[in-house]
């Protein structure tokens, strides 16, 4: 039988080596900035008309404000959310809550 042949490797020493800065610290998160809340606010308060825009069980959203569209669905006995009514008529004056989805596009 032959002799168990090892590794090159364990005929040498392990060493480690020290970083040259030593170790590192980590540096606190900042808290996050009221813009950044304002934004994401915002943000969500867009997306959930988005849907709306995007439910056809309200009727076609093309030509109209979502208002109106809210207005006639309701007419129509179609149930649209209170939630969407409230939000529009505070954000009466801003036109990117007024116009819906397909507002950009000709016809």
């Amino acid at each position: 039988m032959t002799a168990k042949r090892g590794l090159i490797t364990d005929s040498f020493k392990v060493v480690k080596k020290e970083r040259r800065g030593g170790k590192r610290k980590k540096s606190p998160t900042p808290p996050p900035q009221e813009e950044d809340v304002t934004e994401t606010v915002r943000d969500e308060e867009l997306q959930k008309l988005r849907q709306f825009d995007l439910d056809w069980r309200f009727g076609p959203c093309t030509g109209i404000s979502r208002l109106q569209r809210w207005d006639r669905a309701k007419l129509h006995g179609l149930n649209p959310p209170e939630e969407i009514r409230d939000l529009l008529l505070q954000t009466q004056d801003e036109p990117e809550y007024d116009l819906n989805l397909w507002s950009e596009y000709p016809f």
